[in-house]
């Protein structure tokens, strides 16, 4: 199937042209992200292949249709950028990845805490400039604080278990549906308000709906427990941004580290370091010492990316051929906050 892919990288490229060679799809690769602009770049192409920040709105998805486009494969698990009322309107099948390598994010979101905890990223700015001294570098044990887990998925239980048995937290866990496998080890299934309310730690595991967006609001900022440290690795607008700078500049936050920020599509998978950027809340984020921020990174490994590249060909080729798509047609999520 001749297929336009959007938003390429040169991992992009390399991992989705080694995974082709199963399939002999023929894959286009285009720099450029798909929104209202770029969508006449998708005529003539029976499938399009995009990723989390490219806008899939009602009207790109009229123009695709117009076009001939009948299957949007995300190559990510995340669809909030998708109409997908609209694309079953126009009749436009939309598939995702719903799991690649859940080890990759629940890895790196346990990199971002050890980071932020024990302010890696400060000690390694100072040693730079030969300054080997610690003061402001004071971080507390893991061992023995309660860590809420919101979302506990292929992910979510990853990181529950990791915090739980591998450094001895007491672990909290919020999600409709409970592990039996992280109950029988101790975590602790309570509802969002309660874990937010008793965690030392919070992690966001869940999908963006709308019960969840910005479900780290100013009033959950307040039931907080004081000194809690908050990581994101999942979606930025489960978050409050604003609201997130006032619990930091109150001190009741001691530490955010996010890989996600709710305005990062005009904003991450591009080199901005010769412009200005014009987002003033993010750019206030910045400034606290107490912040880490990454680009979107944690599904950024070999294993997620192979994974990706062969599940997002393999949807394509089942779709061309009228097979079973399985769990990877995309519904929309079941977490409630």
């Amino acid at each position: 199937m001749r297929v336009a892919v959007f938003g390429t990288k040169p991992y992009d490229r390399q991992f989705l042209a080694a995974a082709n060679r199963a399939f002999s799809h023929d894959l286009v690769f285009l720099e450029a992200r798909l929104d209202a602009t770029t969508a006449i770049l998708a005529n003539g192409f029976p499938a399009v292949c995009v990723f989390v920040n490219d806008i899939v709105d009602a009207g790109v998805l009229a123009h695709l249709a117009a076009g001939g486009t009948r299957l949007v494969a995300l190559r990510c698990a995340g669809f909030n950028d998708v109409d997908v009322g609209a694309a079953q309107r126009v009749g436009i099948a939309v598939v995702r990845v719903p799991a690649y390598s859940p080890y990759a994010v629940a890895e790196y979101t346990i990199g971002l805490l050890l980071a932020l905890d024990r302010n890696i990223p400060r000690a390694w700015a100072r040693v730079r400039e030969n300054n080997f001294a610690l003061d402001g570098l004071l971080g507390r044990n893991l061992h023995g604080r309660t860590a809420g887990v919101v979302g506990t998925g292929r992910i979510g239980s990853l990181v529950a278990r990791i915090l739980k048995v591998g450094f001895g937290c007491e672990v909290l866990a919020a999600d409709p549906a409970i592990d039996p496998a992280l109950d029988a080890i101790g975590v602790r299934y309570v509802s969002a308000g309660e874990l937010i309310a008793g965690s030392d730690i919070i992690t966001l595991h869940c999908p963006l709906a709308p019960g969840t967006r910005h479900m780290i609001d100013a009033a959950a900022i307040a039931s907080a427990r004081s000194g809690v440290m908050i990581v994101n690795t999942s979606r930025g607008a489960l978050i409050d941004t604003k609201a997130l700078i006032d619990g930091l500049k109150s001190h009741r936050i001691a530490g955010v580290a996010l890989d996600v920020y709710e305005q990062e599509a005009d904003l991450f998978y591009a080199d901005l370091s010769n412009e200005i950027i014009e987002d003033d809340v993010f750019q206030r984020l910045l400034t606290f010492p107490n912040v880490i921020v990454t680009g979107h990174q944690a599904f950024l490994t070999e294993e997620a990316l192979t994974a990706i590249a062969k599940t997002t060909l393999t949807s394509i080729a089942a779709f061309e051929h009228r097979t079973s798509l399985g769990d990877r047609v995309v519904e929309p999520p079941r977490f409630v906050a």
